[in-house]
Formats: C-alpha cells, sequence, structure tokens
C-alpha cells in the first residue's frame, strides 16, 4: 500500500503545501550540516580563541600553584574566591560558546529560515509506541542513515589516521615538555583534526542536504485528487463557478432583449448575427449598441425586433463588423459612422413615408 502511495503521487508539491508543512515544522533539514557547523566553528574558536584562552587559564592554574599561602580557609572567603574563578571561567570559555552557538543558530537560519512551530514541541503519544520504535528502526530511511554513519565514520578516521601519522614519531618525548610547549602543540594538533575533519564533512553535509532535500520534496509530492481539491479551496468548486457563469449570462441575455424593443434598427445577415442599435439624435452623439449575439441569440433578436415593429435591415458585412468591434452599451466605433448613418437616415425615411394608419 505504501508503495502504491507514493507511485500515486505524481505532481510537485505546491506553494501552499510547503506552507502549511513548514508551519508544521517540515522542512527540509540536514544534521549533518548542523555537525559541520560546529566543527568549523570549534576549528576557528580553537586557531583564535584557544590559545589566549589557555593562557589566561595557565595564570589562573598558576596563581593557586605559585602563591598558595594568599588563599584563605575560611567559607567567606571560600565564597568569594569561587566566585572569581567561576567568573574567570565563564571569560574564558563564553567566547567559544558564543561562536559556537552562532554557527548552530546561524546554519539552522541557512537552511530553513526563521520558523515556529509550536506542533513539533507538543507531546505525541505516537513516539511512545513500541511498534512505531521498531518500524523506524527496520525502516529504509535508517537503514540509509546507517550506512551514512559507517561512510562517515571510514572518511574521519582515514582522515585522522593520516593526520597524526606525522605527530608518532615524536609522541613519546610529550610526557618531558614543559606545560606551556605541551599545550601549544596540543593545541596545533587540535586544529589540524578539526579542520581536516570539518573539510572531510563538507563533502558529507553537502550531499545529505542535498539527499534531505530531495527526499522532503518526494514527501511532499501530490496525488492529482489532492492537487484538484486544493485548486477547489483556493478557487472555488469549478461547477459552482460554471453555474454562477450561466446565471450570469442568462440574466444579462434577459436584460438584453428587452431593451431590444427601444432600438432603433437592428442590422444582421441572414442567419447568423445580429446587432440592435438604438439612436436619439438629441440625446446620443452616436449610436449605441443594445443587443448583439449570434445563430440562436440573433435569431431571437430578429423575433423580437420583429414583435415590437423595430426594423431588421440586412448588411451582413456591417453586422458582422459591429458585432466583432462594440460590446453592448458602446457608442460603435467611428469608422462605422457612416455605413450605419445610412442605414438609420434610411430607416427614418421609410418611417416618414410610411402612410399612417
Amino acid at each position: 500500500m505504501a508503495d502504491e502511495d507514493r507511485s500515486s503521487r505524481t505532481e510537485e508539491a505546491t506553494p501552499k503545501r510547503l506552507q502549511q508543512a513548514r508551519e508544521r515544522g517540515e522542512v527540509a533539514h540536514s544534521q549533518e550540516i548542523q555537525v559541520w557547523a560546529t566543527l568549523c566553528g570549534g576549528a576557528i574558536a580553537l586557531a583564535m580563541l584557544a590559545p589566549p584562552a589557555a593562557d589566561r587559564a595557565l595564570r589562573l592554574g598558576l596563581r593557586f600553584l605559585e602563591q598558595p599561602e594568599t588563599m584563605h580557609v575560611e567559607l567567606s572567603s571560600m565564597r568569594v574566591g569561587f566566585g572569581g574563578v567561576l567568573l574567570e571561567m565563564a571569560v574564558i570559555l563564553g567566547p567559544t560558546v558564543l561562536l559556537l552557538g552562532l554557527f548552530g543558530v546561524g546554519c539552522g537560519l541557512a537552511q530553513a529560515g526563521p520558523m515556529w512551530a509550536p506542533e513539533r514541541l507538543a507531546p505525541q503519544l505516537s513516539r511512545l509506541s513500541p511498534m512505531k520504535g521498531v518500524e523506524r528502526l527496520v525502516s529504509a530511511r535508517a537503514l540509509i542513515d546507517l550506512m551514512k554513519s559507517v561512510i562517515k565514520l571510514a572518511m574521519v578516521m582515514t582522515v585522522l589516521v593520516l593526520v597524526l601519522r606525522p605527530f608518532a614519531a615524536g609522541i613519546e618525548q610529550w610526557p618531558v615538555l614543559s606545560p606551556v610547549v605541551a599545550l601549544g602543540r596540543s593545541n596545533d594538533l587540535l586544529i589540524r583534526i578539526a579542520a581536516a575533519v570539518a573539510a572531510v564533512t563538507t563533502l558529507i553535509a553537502a550531499a545529505d542536504y542535498l539527499y534531505q532535500r530531495f527526499s522532503f520534496l518526494a514527501r511532499m509530492r501530490m496525488t492529482k485528487q489532492e492537487l484538484r481539491e486544493e485548486f477547489k479551496e483556493a478557487d472555488g468548486d469549478p461547477q459552482i463557478k460554471a453555474r454562477i457563469r450561466r446565471l450570469r449570462q442568462e440574466r444579462a441575455r434577459k436584460r438584453m432583449m428587452a431593451a431590444v424593443p427601444t432600438a432603433t434598427v437592428v442590422i444582421a445577415n441572414p442567419t447568423h448575427y445580429a446587432v440592435a442599435l438604438a439612436y436619439d439624435m438629441a440625446a446620443m452623439p452616436a449610436p449605441k449598441v443594445v443587443a448583439k449575439g449570434v445563430d440562436r441569440v440573433a435569431l431571437r433578436i430578429r423575433e423580437v425586433a420583429a414583435e415590437n415593429n423595430v426594423p431588421v435591415v440586412e448588411n451582413p458585412p456591417l453586422a458582422r463588423s459591429l458585432h466583432a468591434s462594440a460590446d453592448i452599451d458602446d457608442e460603435i466605433p467611428p469608422e462605422h459612422y457612416q455605413a450605419v448613418a445610412q442605414v438609420i437616415s434610411w430607416v427614418m425615411k421609410s418611417k416618414r413615408e410610411r402612410p399612417s394608419p
């Protein structure tokens, strides 16, 4: 069933689905990049912050070793001394901790941006289920994570062997070195190790981020039905929209037919087009289209015109041109003034010549 579900999810996730996932705290996130950022921060801290911190820690220790007679064993003095030591340690370790925190937070923001997802903080009983735990352990994702860990461990061990090999020859001399020299060499070795491991994890982190993003987008894929449902929610049900459109068109057609009896003339061709024009020389600067249509609508316009004694003039080219160039309640374009004026003049002349009943 799971394979069938994955095979049916063929559509890319929409921005709305990705935003909903983000609100739940689901984003493409690589833990390897967090590890890489921590290693980079540690390498920088060892190179830039460790020497002065070590020097300060050494001076702090020497003060207790070289001047033991200045120490007081009274409770109040011990409290003051202990507080001073804690403050000094905070000054020594604070910049390193701050740097590592900035690297970690900055890396998280770079991957997903600022995000607030209270659902991730809510307790979930499914996490306490033994069956769910077993499923997670034997899942394909757990197997991939295990393979990644083995490959990463092998690469890191290889790098450590390459970095430590040059120092192995003189390692037996370190116990007899002075503390200052030993600390200097240890710091140099740690910097080399951190830099080498950070360089290796750069490749691992980049590959893992690409995999995590691909996996996340694959999980976010949608079925065609889900895509249709989302479009319905965003734009409304197409059937309801079509019904509303039909109702509007019907109302517009009824208003148009009600205006045909007020027309001065209907210009038509025998079967396809009909355009009803109204013109009042005293009130209108130009004739106005009050109704138009093709085929069945055109036939109905001609029927209504005949029922109300509105003249119908057959002029196929003019009928097609007016239907294409003017909408209902619009004045006719200037290029048709002369042709329409001739038609209206003929209609007016016919009415004058018609004998009174």
